[in-house]
């Protein structure tokens, strides 16, 4: 299962970005049906007793461990359970809880409905970063509900567990890499334990944290939320997951933005290589920024084949030596490869990966490219760890069919070295990421064709590192002419809806808020 760069295959991270495709008004869509497209896997509807059911909403406690470590959210927001089927072939048997949480619309008398938002990973908790970012969403909350949840499997949503907070840092403190029998060795015997420990805890949901089931529970929410429609806002992952729920439910589907989008059409080994190929770009964009304003003293040099030589250099060096930090723990090189990726998503961690690389070279200390780390894989001061990490693993291979294996790693080792020369062996190696899991994974590729939805807004960003920009091209194809609506943003950074652009967030926001749609092709810089 060999997973360390797991996240990263999952298209988002918890850092994930926003942002908006304008189609048409909801009006527009049809009339709303429960009932999926023809080519959906046959299902049975929600009993009324689930789809009449009234939430309960009442002031939120702080988030969970296994949810994240932000405070209280406060006043303006309320939370609730939502129930739904475990097995939505089995809609009368037993259920699950699914964990909501809201801030009501400001101006009630021209209130549109709710906004469904969802943060990627998979496994992000909605109910955990929603309000960490409602400042961005102010605008939208004039005249939306703003809505999100944590995808069943994920924080307090019959969330998945599989290790000790101990053990999680032990297997973060590893080395993923494939290049070396003992440690692909250390890290087959690891995968066992993990997935043991996965099958005891979590062993009943496993089979149904799928990306379609979720999307059945988005449906299920929009009912119970009173909704005619569903005003949705997905980010990296919930891209994918806007795609299935159009895909299922077209005739639903109301005002929708897909923001650092998904490729459907690539498998698993064609996504992570694509992955390898935007983040060494991304890594390059950053070296190149670094140089032209550090000059001499950028810790990457003039950046190019200089600065990644000069990265490897030193992860090569903490391989040998890890690095200390001011909490105990020890700065390994796998640590220090994350705390490298996690500052590339946004550009505005850049400052803050050279004050980290200039520590480690210069000091001989971890704590920034630790604390980077950290963040990544949702660790709090306290060494409580998010379920993230396992949630993501369990989305993914209850999704997808493919298992790879340690030979097809080897094979595929030169074109992930040439794709990046930093980032590629290490992400070759966590294609392996479901390869033993005890689900069989229901797809090949996800099913995103929605004929008869209204206009979908798709935004790709041309210098994602996780999402490369190719994905929302195809996203908006996959959808249907007159469906998907591509909005270009020249940037960097995962997602673009919080980049800072203003002419794609008054885009957005025109759309979902008036049902104004731009027009195809829309690029802004």
């Amino acid at each position: 299962m060999s997973s360390k760069t797991s996240k990263v295959l999952g298209a988002g991270a918890l850092s994930a970005t926003i942002v908006v495709i304008a189609t048409a008004v909801a009006g527009g869509a049809g009339n709303a049906s429960s009932t999926p497209s023809d080519s959906a896997p046959a299902t049975s509807k929600p009993p009324s007793s689930l789809t009449a059911q009234k939430l309960s909403w009442h002031t939120c406690a702080a988030p969970t461990p296994a949810q994240g470590t932000n405070e209280a959210p406060g006043g303006a927001w309320q939370c609730a359970t939502l129930k739904a089927p475990l097995d939505y072939a089995k809609p009368d048997g037993e259920t699950i809880n699914v964990a909501l949480i809201r801030a009501k619309a400001k101006d009630q008398d021209q209130r549109i409905g709710s906004l469904l938002f969802n943060f990627g990973g998979p496994g992000a908790s909605g109910v955990s970063i929603l309000p960490s970012l409602g400042k961005e969403f102010q605008t939208l909350n004039s005249r939306y509900d703003l809505v999100s949840f944590d995808p069943r499997g994920v924080g307090e949503s019959s969330g998945v567990t599989c290790l000790s907070d101990k053990e999680i840092d032990a297997y973060y403190a590893g080395d993923g890499s494939p290049n070396d029998a003992t440690r692909l060795k250390d890290a087959a015997d690891f995968d066992k334990k993990y997935i043991q420990g996965c099958e005891r805890n979590s062993g009943k949901v496993l089979p149904h944290v799928d990306t379609v089931s979720a999307a059945r529970d988005m449906d299920l929410m929009r009912e119970v939320l009173g909704d005619k429609k569903l005003y949705y806002f997905g980010m990296s992952y919930g891209t994918k997951l806007g795609g299935v729920y159009a895909h299922l439910f077209p005739k639903n589907v109301g005002r929708s933005v897909l923001d650092a989008v998904v490729d459907p059409t690539q498998d698993p080994l064609q996504e992570t290589l694509g992955q390898a190929k935007g983040f060494q770009l991304a890594l390059n964009n950053y070296m190149k920024d670094c140089a032209a304003t550090k000059g001499p003293a950028c810790p990457t040099g003039k950046g190019g084949d200089e600065g990644s030589q000069k990265l490897a250099a030193l992860l090569k060096k903490i391989d040998k030596q890890p690095l200390p930090t001011q909490d105990g723990r020890k700065l390994t090189s796998d640590l220090a490869f994350t705390g490298i990726m996690s500052a590339l998503y946004s550009t505005a961690y850049w400052p803050t990966l050279t004050t980290a690389l200039d520590e480690a070279l210069v000091l001989g200390q971890g704590n920034g490219l630790l604390a980077l780390a950290d963040a990544y894989n949702g660790r709090d001061e306290q060494g409580h760890y998010t379920n993230a990490d396992n949630a993501s693993i369990a989305i993914s291979c209850a999704d997808q069919k493919q298992r790879y294996t340690d030979g097809d790693v080897q094979a595929k080792l030169p074109q992930f070295r040439k794709a990046s020369p930093f980032f590629g062996e290490a992400m070759a190696g966590s294609i392996t990421s479901c390869t033993g899991w005890p689900v069989t994974g229901k797809t090949d590729k996800p099913q995103v064709s929605a004929k008869g939805s209204a206009p979908i807004l798709v935004i790709g960003n041309t210098g994602d590192p996780a999402t490369p920009y190719e994905g929302a091209q195809k996203m908006a194809q996959e959808l249907g002419d007159g469906v998907g609506v591509e909005i270009t943003l020249a940037g960097q950074g995962h997602g673009g809806y919080d980049s800072g652009n203003s002419c794609l967030k008054k885009a957005v926001d025109r759309y979902l808020l008036d049902g104004k749609v731009p027009a195809p092709d829309t690029t802004c810089s």
